[in-house]
């Protein structure tokens, strides 16, 4: 009686809480929210100033006293505080889409292996910001959940979401995860190689955002097309404003050592699998998601080193999203795919 009484007075509420970007779901009406994972704050009065794809035209680009930060690193919140503006800012603007009456119920996607601490900080963080009930998932998970993947069968599922700040490789079989492993190495690592690469090589400073730019416009993994870019910073010997023009090829070699760990990652969890399971996942092939996915020729390449078929989902983005909407839509049959390893959490 008290589930068909909220389900008439309160939304329910699905969030991939991202390093780059968030994206929120609203039962009945899909993803409503895709913004970048970035709050501007007012250092001097602690003002949140902006959240999302406004404070992310602030990066690097503020006067002293505004900050405009990344609450989350590495999939994991460094900053409580700013998260917890972050997730009230989205939990509001997507409830006040559906109007209800009853503060709404939550589930959380979070990198696969996070600590207890870590799970209890995203747990508080969307409490304080206005949720009712607070589920969590892993994000492989519902990642493969949103892509339809057979999860509740005897048979193994293996599924690679590439983020922002983390890669999550995950075998899955029968509800649960056999074996997993959670990378460092994502979208904000090969920013950070295309950074580093320009000064080494180039001898010019270029800031993140412009890093991100050039990795969307020409970045690849595999030789194909010829592309170049016009790529403008600060030269380090001069420190006056100078433009070079980078091609595809600088920007495999800026990435290879960042691919050669993903690989060496995905060859770690094949290499702990099951035989039987293994032997499925060469049979149904490797799932890719996650912004990462849509990097140039990196399905392909994976294929190649593995000799496993590899499939890149479409709208890889929105898998995560799109899972915890199908975990919503029936969260009793899904039960057993909620983080439960949190024994102080109060009770619902």
């Amino acid at each position: 009686m008290f589930d068909k009484f909220y389900k008439l007075f309160s939304n329910d509420i699905g969030i991939d809480l991202g390093t780059s970007n968030t994206l929120v779901y609203l039962k009945g009406h899909g993803i409503v929210i895709n913004e970048p994972s970035v709050v501007a704050v007012n250092i001097k009065t602690n003002q949140i100033l902006a959240v999302g794809e406004k404070a992310k035209e602030m990066l690097g680009r503020t006067p002293g006293h505004i900050k405009a930060v990344r609450p989350l690193v590495d999939g994991v919140i460094s900053d409580f505080e700013v998260t917890e503006e972050m997730l009230s800012y989205l939990i509001n603007k997507a409830d006040k889409m559906s109007k209800k009456f009853i503060r709404p119920r939550v589930l959380v996607g979070v990198p696969s292996g996070t600590t207890n601490v870590e799970t209890r900080a995203v747990y508080d963080a969307a409490r304080s910001a206005g949720a009712r009930e607070v589920y969590l998932v892993e994000e492989p998970m519902a990642a493969a959940i949103g892509v339809r993947l057979p999860i509740k069968d005897p048979v193994g599922s293996m599924i690679i979401d590439i983020g922002g700040g983390t890669t999550d490789i995950a075998v899955i079989s029968l509800g649960g995860i056999v074996k997993s492993k959670n990378l460092k190495v994502a979208g904000d690592k090969f920013n950070n190689d295309i950074v580093t690469y320009m000064r080494d090589e180039f001898k010019i400073l270029i800031g993140e955002t412009t890093a991100e730019m050039v990795k969307i416009v020409i970045g690849s993994v595999l030789p194909g097309e010829y592309m170049e870019t016009e790529v403008r910073g600060r030269d380090l010997l001069t420190g006056l404003p100078r433009e070079v023009v980078v091609t595809d090829a600088d920007i495999r070699e800026a990435f290879s050592s960042s691919i050669k760990e993903l690989i060496e990652g995905v060859k770690d969890v094949l290499e702990t699998t099951p035989p039987e399971i293994l032997s499925d996942v060469m049979h149904k092939g490797i799932t890719l998601s996650g912004g990462g996915a849509l990097l140039p020729g990196l399905g392909e390449l994976l294929q190649n080193v593995l000799k496993i078929p590899v499939y890149v989902v479409d709208d890889p983005l929105t898998a995560v999203a799109r899972g915890t909407g199908v975990i919503l839509d029936d969260i009793p049959l899904y039960s057993e795919v909620l983080i439960r390893n949190q024994d102080e959490l109060p009770p619902r």
